[in-house]
């Protein structure tokens, strides 16, 4: 059987095909395939195999549905390598060189019933040539990477500026500069889709990759990812685990919010003995220089959210910790206790966000700012597959 599930989408470019690759665990990459002309498309199930049992295939599909696919004798079976963009590239293979992982777009027709399908054509490819595709570009992320808070934008030029901590960094982007946005609606990175500079504002978060100056202070833009986050602190006021949300006032604006806890949301605690040694830095006015930002895909590279997250220091080194933490669910919180939590907003006039990622036990850094503005924020570029510098993408 062949099953499908995961990122891979696709969309009709005119008679062509468009095949999109998305969300493998280590970066943000994606890729298209263009079929030839006159390619029909308009029957197809997207996902990744799971199972194999001679001509059949199955699937768990994008949206989440178990198809199992039989391969038709002659159909075509093509293997694609992951950032090949023409089919004309691609490789033909035999059934036996499908496997459970790969990622697999099968054109044909349905069945009898919506979890059957029969494929004429297999484009495929292979899970482990993806991997070491991600690693590759993690890498290239964390050693050309940079990002902070989008603080000015010139359309004219194409110029960012972006405040990462206390450093300024100049964005130059270009006509070949590719653009994607984090989905309002959603705390998956893979979910982000292809953007225009337009797009972007002061106060987005933003991560960048492309060639630096020397100094690190400008970078030509290869590829940019943006978003609208907020950062939010405080202590739980109500909590309803069974359906996933809570409720607080955040201590920047003195606002009452209600935050979705989503299986995708990542849910860490900090030990004490972390929470007073970050404490005591934001105490003594450290964070401000907490190493985020520039050279490490996997701190922050920034100081706050959309919603009044501007003008507080960059928390690199707290984000960085958190990706080491264990993963916990919504069930190990309680009323009372002191939360940070970073989270998007679908819109932007609501008092109801979802959480990216919350981090619990931080009450001697709440209490080490009295004046109500955490000394340091979390990443959002932490969570989800398909992230920059996630760490765990």
């Amino acid at each position: 059987m062949v099953k499908f599930s995961g990122t891979l989408r696709t969309s009709l470019l005119g008679a062509g095909l468009s095949l999109v690759l998305v969300g493998a665990p280590l970066s943000d990459a994606f890729v298209r395939a263009q079929a030839p002309a006159g390619a029909v498309a308009a029957t197809r199930q997207i996902g990744t195999v799971k199972t194999i049992s001679g001509a059949s295939v199955t699937l768990m599909t994008d949206a989440g549905q178990q198809v199992v696919v039989d391969v038709a004798d002659g159909a075509r079976i093509l293997q694609l390598a992951p950032g090949s963009t023409d089919l004309k590239a691609a490789e033909t293979i035999t059934l036996a060189g499908i496997s459970v992982g790969d990622r697999v777009l099968v054109t044909g027709k349905g069945g009898a019933d919506a979890g059957s399908f029969t494929a004429s054509r297999v484009i495929l490819m292979k899970s482990s040539d993806i991997a070491q595709k991600h690693q590759m570009e993690q890498a290239d992320w964390q050693k050309r990477g940079t990002g902070g808070i989008v603080s000015s934008i010139d359309a004219g030029t194409g110029t960012l500026t972006v405040a990462a901590g206390a450093k300024k960094i100049q964005v130059n982007t270009s006509s070949s500069t590719k653009f994607r946005r984090y989905s309002g609606d959603s705390v998956k990175f893979e979910d982000a889709v292809p953007s225009t500079l337009a797009q972007i504002e002061p106060g987005d978060q933003l991560r960048v990759r492309g060639a630096k100056s020397d100094d690190g202070s400008s970078i030509q833009a290869e590829e940019v990812v943006s978003g609208s986050f907020k950062n939010l602190a405080g202590v739980i006021a109500t909590l309803d685990a069974a359906n996933g949300t809570l409720t607080l006032k955040d201590l920047a604006t003195k606002k009452m919010m209600t935050v979705k806890v989503t299986p995708n949301s990542s849910v860490r605690a900090l030990p004490p003995q972390a929470a007073a040694m970050f404490a005591a830095r934001a105490r003594g006015g450290a964070a401000g220089n907490g190493g985020g930002g520039e050279g490490s895909a996997h701190s922050s590279g920034g100081t706050g959210g959309a919603g009044g997250g501007a003008g507080r220091p960059a928390g690199g080194d707290l984000s960085q910790m958190v990706n080491r933490l264990p993963a916990g669910t919504v069930n190990d919180l309680k009323v009372g206790d002191a939360v940070m939590i970073v989270a998007s907003q679908a819109d932007p006039g609501s008092s109801t966000v979802t959480a990216v990622t919350l981090l619990s036990g931080v009450e001697p850094i709440l209490a080490a700012t009295p004046s109500g503005t955490p000394a340091m924020t979390l990443s959002p570029w932490t969570v989800g597959a398909g992230a920059p510098d996630s760490g765990g993408q």
